[in-house]
């Protein structure tokens, strides 16, 4: 069916309202087309898009008919797996709740055991709850640090993480198959369990349970943004519970509001996402600052340098703070498993193996994605071949624990507070920190740069650009390349090419969630000055026309 018949059929469709079809009809041809011209597609994480009418659009119906594809796929396990049941949590973006709503409505209307967060929560907690649970399978229902205009469906498994592709496969037959105005069962009074604080504090109780118990001085002040997201009260109850008391959140963006209408995108990896807490960080001499994403899964840091200037950690910096963190405490604790390993995406710093390797703990790549992370955190509990100790990546996501298999921004934000702490009580800010690690371990520097190509023209370039970056010659030098294309190193397909140079490496990617293709930077020198030099030039050689 071409992007006009289906346009037409939502218009003949006795489901879509009037008001809807209104709507549609003020379309202009491009319009139509970008609305129509695919389904937006089921990944092995869920569905995520723009939100409008149209196949290629985030909307009730397209919620109806993949949470009908899910159905179906839990109804082929059996009675036994029907009842465990799926568990449904949202954040903080337009539309959630009702999404949210309308997700359950056609479980129950398919028989199945339906539980709802009485609010939003973040994913972490969602993936949690699968668990603490014991449910099937679990939704949340979100776009993560995507701008206001996007909203998602996520589909966890029943070890609480995302899904692995052979079930999502199963899911997307199912979806395919289901005609998505007279194949969706709905219900008018669905049964809904509802849940709330006893799944909360069983979760916060799995969150103190990571603590490494650094003492909190009196004196340590942090400056917390949620971002307009679902991180405020859970961040605060564990922040309180480790005894650090003195959180100022800034009020402009405590409350939860899908407009996000004080940032540009809620997404902790923009430096201007900070611009406000900074402002109040200055006033208060505040030690550290953090944000969190709209689910609450990604976090980003804010430092004082000591000097009263306020600097924005990359996810690398953040990430490999908290890894030295908590090897030296584990280590310090006998605690640290002998045969421990941590786990980090192929486009996460080497710096990582550096210190990992200082401690006697293994190093294990994966693909982008924190659900490979989660699936190593599975694979070793099944086999005893290593015991999990942290996994992170890139782009500002972490986990400390099993308690849940995906990334968790308030166990993070825990182990910020207690890494700055440490810290300060040896005299130290956790900028100090940093510098300490690149003089033990070396000097590095990354960058992440993405370039956004909307529409069907934009994704045909993305296409052409990968192309060439596997078949044309590179005008930095190579030692060595890796496509992940067909699979490499026995992980599985990816579209992600990776050059190996003589001081570092670069990877080039399209985002699995936008239109957008990602490149990343790391080089190694023999001082700051002379990493970021190296960066610079880097830069330029590979993306010569940007």
């Amino acid at each position: 069916m071409n992007y006009a018949e289906k346009y037409a059929k939502w218009l003949d469709s006795n489901t879509v309202s009037d008001n809807e079809k209104e709507i549609l009809k003020k379309l202009d041809e491009k319009e139509a087309e970008d609305s129509f011209y695919r389904d937006l597609e089921f990944g092995t994480g869920g569905l995520r898009g723009v939100m409008g009418l149209g196949t290629n659009r985030m909307n009730i119906y397209i919620v109806r008919q993949a949470t009908q594809g899910l159905a179906n796929e839990i109804l082929d396990c059996g009675a036994e797996f029907a009842e465990k049941g799926v568990v449904i949590a949202h954040d903080s973006r337009n539309n959630s709740r009702e999404f949210a709503l309308e997700a359950a409505n056609v479980l129950c209307a398919n028989g199945i055991k339906t539980y709802l967060f009485d609010d939003l929560r973040p994913t972490p907690m969602l993936s949690f709850a699968v668990r603490h649970l014991n449910c099937a399978r679990g939704i949340v229902i979100t776009a993560s640090h995507n701008p206001k205009e996007y909203n998602g469906y996520k589909v966890y498994g029943e070890d609480g993480g995302q899904i692995p592709p052979e079930t999502a496969d199963k899911i997307i037959k199912y979806i395919e198959n289901t005609d998505i105005f007279e194949d969706v069962k709905l219900c008018e009074n669905p049964d809904i369990n509802i849940i709330g604080e006893e799944v909360d504090t069983a979760y916060i109780n799995a969150v103190k349970a990571q603590s490494l118990g650094t003492e909190i001085p009196d004196d340590f002040k942090v400056v917390y943004t949620p971002l307009h997201g679902s991180g405020n009260i859970p961040v605060r109850k564990i922040l309180s519970e480790i005894g650090v008391n003195n959180v100022f959140v800034v009020p402009e963006q405590e409350n939860p509001d899908g407009n996000f209408p004080t940032v540009k995108s809620p997404n902790p990896e923009n430096s201007e996402a900070f611009d406000i807490a900074v402002e109040y960080a200055k006033k208060q001499n505040a030690d550290l600052i953090f944000g969190t994403d709209p689910d609450s899964d990604r976090i980003g840091v804010v430092v004082n340098n000591g000097n009263g200037e306020y600097k924005v950690l990359n996810g690398n910096q953040t990430g490999c703070l908290l890894l030295e963190y908590i090897l030296r405490k584990e280590k310090e604790n006998g605690t640290l498993p002998k045969n421990g390993a941590v786990v980090k995406t192929i486009v996460t710093s080497e710096l990582v193996r550096k210190i990992a390797d200082d401690y006697g703990t293994a190093t294990v790549d994966v693909l982008t994605g924190f659900k490979f992370i989660g699936e190593k955190i599975k694979e070793y509990e099944n086999s005893g071949e290593n015991s999990f100790v942290f996994g992170l990546e890139e782009s500002f996501g972490y986990l400390k624990g099993t308690y849940a298999r995906d990334k968790d921004a308030v166990v993070a934000a825990m182990l910020i507070c207690e890494t700055a702490a440490d810290y300060k009580q040896k005299g130290m800010t956790l900028y100090d920190g940093l510098l300490n690690l690149y003089k033990k371990y070396g000097y590095c520097a990354q960058k992440l740069e993405t370039f956004t190509l909307k529409g069907i023209e934009g994704s045909a370039k993305i296409q052409k650009m990968m192309h060439e970056f596997r078949s044309g010659e590179m005008s930095f030098e190579v030692e060595k390349k890796l496509d992940y294309k067909e699979g490499l190193n026995g992980l599985p397909k990816s579209d992600v090419l990776k050059f190996i140079l003589p001081n570092g490496w670069c990877a080039v990617r399209p985002s699995g969630t936008e239109p957008k293709i990602k490149f990343y930077f790391e080089v190694f020198a023999s001082s700051e000055e002379k990493a970021k030099s190296d960066l610079d030039d880097l830069i330029k050689s590979v993306c010569p026309e940007q």
